[in-house]
């Protein structure tokens, strides 16, 4: 039997970006996944391997109960939002499962570094990066923590993106930016204007916020 799903498009402030918004949960628990291929999503993930069969898609990010999905610049939205939007709710009228979450765990750490390369951030100058050996736990990672938790990640969810905490070092917060945050080109005053200055507000130690993936 078909299961009744609702499922409505949503802008974001990304012009690339699109938020389609499910009434039911496409990822267990707080789970958030990002592809930026076809071959990553079959990995775990069935609704995000069928969205790039579609030319113009160039990524997709699930969490809660949105999709976001990237495109390149061969097609407006206007030309094709109201058909991806009916394709996803077909899809989950027919599928119960988006992301299998058995297969996403065992899978994460390689969706997340797929290159194993240090992570630079090519709004800064070369001294901006950090390599995944150079993360080491410190006394500030909680409250950093909590920090974004609390304050900066129901904002970016609501545009449809994401921010993970990735290490701090030497008063820099490292941050990976994902799905509509990711390219977006109000991320960086987003970064620096409220982020920064929170974090900079609230932790003596935090000089800078550094962005992966901006």
């Amino acid at each position: 039997m078909p299961i009744p799903t609702s499922v409505y498009a949503e802008m974001t402030p990304n012009p690339a970006v699109m938020k389609f918004v499910a009434d039911r949960h496409l990822i267990a628990d707080s789970h958030q996944v990002e592809f930026r291929t076809k071959a990553e999503a079959a990995l775990c993930s069935p609704l995000a391997e069928e969205l790039f069969n579609f030319p113009f898609v160039q990524g997709v990010f699930i969490s809660g109960s949105f999709v976001s999905v990237s495109k390149d610049e061969s097609l407006g939205w206007e030309m094709i939002v109201q058909q991806l939007r009916e394709y996803i709710r077909e899809w989950l009228m027919e599928n119960e499962v988006a992301v299998n979450t058995e297969a996403y765990l065992a899978v994460q750490d390689q969706l997340a570094h797929p290159a194993e390369e240090p992570v630079v951030d090519s709004g800064h100058d070369s001294s901006s990066f950090i390599a995944d050996s150079d993360i080491v736990p410190s006394e500030h990672d909680a409250e950093i923590k909590r920090l974004l938790d609390e304050f900066v990640r129901p904002a970016v969810e609501q545009d449809g993106g994401a921010i993970d905490f990735k290490a701090f070092k030497d008063g820099k917060v490292f941050v990976h930016m994902r799905g509509a945050c990711s390219g977006c080109p109000s991320s960086m005053q987003t970064l620096k204007g409220g982020i920064e200055q929170l974090l900079t507000s609230k932790l003596e130690a935090v000089k800078e916020v550094v962005a992966i993936g901006v």
